[in-house]
């Protein structure tokens, strides 16, 4: 191809202008095929429509070439136009469906910027276009001829094509490296040839046999080279750079663009340089920030596919393309298909690192690939989602393997050094029974594994009265994001006193949920929600923030308040926690006492290691750490031992039952004297009656909270409380 384009162009060059058998018949019409033939050979071997569309289009344009030359007879040139022009226009909405077709399986990847870039270089082209022409608009006298509206309609066309692939070249993936630039470098050549030949024939001055004729030829085999170097390179060449070259083309239109704009006004030219100037910069930012996106996604998926090789598991696309034929050859046949989620692997991974979370993943899955059978599937879905397929199976033998990979995932795992435990909830959806397809089982599995989670059964089988359950959840999970992005979330405050005197020694501070359909909504009725969405750090950092505010102000209006507020298991792993609370103590101006975290026992099991070193940072800093609901755990008295703690906070359902049974009160006496001895602070929670208060004091208990005291207010409410007390209080005293 690339020899028959020489020798056409130095036939052209050395014969002159005119019409010559041997330059415009022998040689040019084999420099005009023979593109066509190398696009076609690469639509052959690559079996793919979209290089075909192009070889028909590149055809086209040999097709009119051959005709025009043929029919010349010895004249400069033919009428014009003329039936060459059909093949010659058949080459553009030839190319426009093949780029169509590239682009239709990837449609998913296109991102917004492929139409901005397409829009803006098309508008951008226009507007450079009516300046170029307006001699041949001005020459036709009002209305352009059908002739000039022929000639118009190549360098037109030409730009069309021209910004739709620029656009196409912006998305990374959807260039094929250094074939995407061969491509717009053949369309521009082509641009350049029409738009000389539109000039030359308004003017009259087009000859055949110049070197203009071998402008089209070239972009040709330009165009032919893409394809053949599609082919060879294939889905090979995804990579970081593609399409990073391509932000100038929308940048250059805008700018080009305003540029006609302001010209066509009269501003003078140091105006026009800065609104130039101002366009481009603007262009620029925004396809810098595009640009950036596409980059963070484009590693997230590169990410996706080490961890999917790493764990050496079939991934979603791979279960999406088995699956329904594994399932229509089971017709007449049970299967149960299982979809599993592992519990804090978010925290995990964002505070560990995503190395550490790869290899929680891989262990993960080798612990899963060992409880199944050789002819069951499974695959990750994605992150810590993995799907199993269990061939010839109903609802008994899925929850029984349901309970061994749970089992499986119960040993600790250890990385770096820290002992993580890995929990996991398992939903599963029947087949046939609950659904005939890939889809519908796996919704139905994902709604009964939610529900799963939620009522902390650990597996759940799909049942109908789920699916209004399951779209709750969802309606209320993303009213959850709402409410932590617009301060839905407040805080309500119950005072621990003195279980002899009395008097105020600090407030809880426990969190509610202004909620717009269902009105205040207490905890437990969402907490579990935010920590299996991955949302328990925001939510820790908001109530920290609020408890924080409501300190700040209490010790500006002259009453210094300890706030007490409750930290979830999932803050084990945020090993920047101390510094954090501690820089948002300071920033308020607060003493370190302002502040005390509550933490359960079961913030200490999945590390004891790393629970201790996050608590010892926080006394470090000066704020004390209590432990809450003390006695409901398995390892209360080795955590007393091994952990820094300053306050001990006896479970309600101790106190409850006290009064009224003596081992119950030997409970509650014993562990008061053994929290003494080792220098701890007693609260018990839950005190509802004067009795036990009274009881409490003579065991000698430090502090009480209970509705007997004060049910959790808002902080008017808090006030109002303090200032009767107060007052009660000094009544009571009598005079100095």
């Amino acid at each position: 191809m690339w020899v028959f384009l020489g020798l056409y162009l130095a036939g052209l060059m050395v014969h002159g202008e005119g019409f010559n058998p041997l330059v415009d018949l022998w040689l040019g019409m084999p420099a005009s095929w023979a593109p066509a033939a190398v696009a076609g050979l690469a639509a052959y071997r690559a079996k793919n429509r979209a290089l075909a569309l192009v070889a028909m289009a590149l055809a086209a344009f040999a097709a009119g070439s051959t005709f025009y030359v043929s029919s010349l007879a010895g004249a400069s040139s033919l009428p014009f136009p003329s039936p060459a022009d059909i093949g010659y226009l058949l080459f553009y909405p030839l190319v426009l469906s093949g780029l169509f077709v590239h682009l239709l399986p990837l449609r998913q990847r296109l991102a917004r910027s492929v139409l901005l870039d397409a829009v803006v270089g098309s508008l951008g082209a226009a507007s450079v276009l009516v300046v170029l022409l307006s001699p041949l608009l001005s020459a036709a006298g009002g209305f352009p001829s059908f002739a000039t509206s022929v000639a118009v309609a190549y360098p037109l066309l030409d730009l069309v094509v021209l910004a739709v692939t620029a656009g196409m070249a912006a998305v990374p993936g959807l260039a094929t490296g250094r074939s995407g630039a061969i491509l717009m470098l053949g369309l521009m050549v082509f641009a350049a040839a029409d738009v000389a030949y539109a000039f030359r024939l308004e003017y009259d001055t087009y000859y055949l046999g110049t070197p203009l004729d071998a402008g089209w030829t070239a972009g040709l085999c330009l165009i032919a080279a893409w394809a053949d170097g599609f082919t060879r390179e294939g889905a090979a060449a995804d990579g970081a750079s593609e399409g990073a070259w391509t932000p100038a083309v929308p940048m250059v239109a805008t700018a080009a663009g305003l540029g006609v704009l302001i010209v066509g006004t009269g501003i003078p030219v140091p105006e026009l340089a800065v609104g130039l100037a101002a366009a481009t910069l603007v262009s620029a930012g925004i396809r810098t920030q595009l640009a950036f996106r596409q980059l963070v996604t484009l590693a997230e998926v590169r990410r996706q596919s080490r961890t999917d090789e790493l764990t050496g598991l079939p991934n979603r696309r791979a279960l999406y393309t088995d699956a329904p034929a594994v399932l229509d050859a089971q017709q007449g046949a049970r299967c149960a298909f299982l979809l599993l989620d592992a519990d804090r692997f978010k925290e995990i991974n964002d505070s560990l690192g995503h190395d550490v979370g790869d290899r929680l993943l891989v262990q993960v899955s080798e612990r899963l690939r060992r409880c199944l059978g050789p002819d069951d599937l499974i695959a990750r879905l994605g992150g810590d989602e993995f799907a199993v397929l269990l061939l010839d199976a109903g609802e008994h033998e899925a929850l029984q393997l349901a309970d061994r990979l749970r089992a499986a995932l119960s040993e600790p795992l250890t990385l770096r050094g820290i002992a993580l435990q890995v929990g996991v909830s398992v939903g599963i959806a029947l087949f046939p029974e609950q659904g005939n397809d890939l889809k519908t089982l796996l919704r139905k599995a994902d709604t009964a594994m939610y529900r799963a989670k939620t009522f902390r059964t650990g597996r759940h089988v799909y049942a109908s009265e789920d699916h209004s359950t399951g779209e709750e959840r969802l309606r209320m999970l993303q009213e959850l994001r709402i409410a932590l992005a617009e301060g839905e979330l407040i805080l309500h405050y119950q005072p621990k006193v003195d279980a002899v005197t009395g008097e105020t020694k600090g407030v809880e501070a426990l969190v509610r949920w202004n909620h717009p359909r269902h009105g205040l909504l207490a905890p437990d009725s969402f907490l579990l929600l935010a920590e299996e969405a991955g949302l328990m750090n925001a939510l820790n950092d908001c109530v920290l923030t609020l408890a924080l505010d409501q300190a700040a102000l209490w010790h500006a209006q002259g009453r210094p308040m300890t706030v007490a507020a409750n930290l979830s298991a999932s803050s084990l792993i945020d090993a920047e926690l101390p510094d954090r609370i501690a820089a948002m103590i300071e920033e308020r101006g607060l003493a370190e006492s302002a502040l005390m975290v509550e933490i359960t026992e079961d913030f200490m099991m999945p590390d004891r290691v790393r629970a201790r070193d996050i608590l010892s940072g926080l006394q470090a800093r000066g704020i004390r750490v209590a432990i809450d609901d003390f006695g409901t755990g398995y390892s209360s008295l080795a955590y007393l031992r091994d952990l820094p703690i300053n306050e001990l906070k006896l479970d309600r359902s101790f106190i409850v039952s006290m009064t009224e049974d003596p081992r119950g009160a030997a409970l509650v006496a014993s562990t008061i004297n053994l929290a003494h001895s080792l220098g701890l602070t007693v609260v018990a929670e839950g005190v509802e009656d004067g009795d036990a208060l009274d009881q409490l004091g003579r065991y000698g208990c430090d502090q009480a909270q209970g509705f007997h005291i004060l049910r959790p207010v808002p902080p008017a409410e808090l006030d109002d409380w303090f200032t009767t007390t107060t007052a009660a209080q000094r009544s009571a005293a009598g005079p100095a």
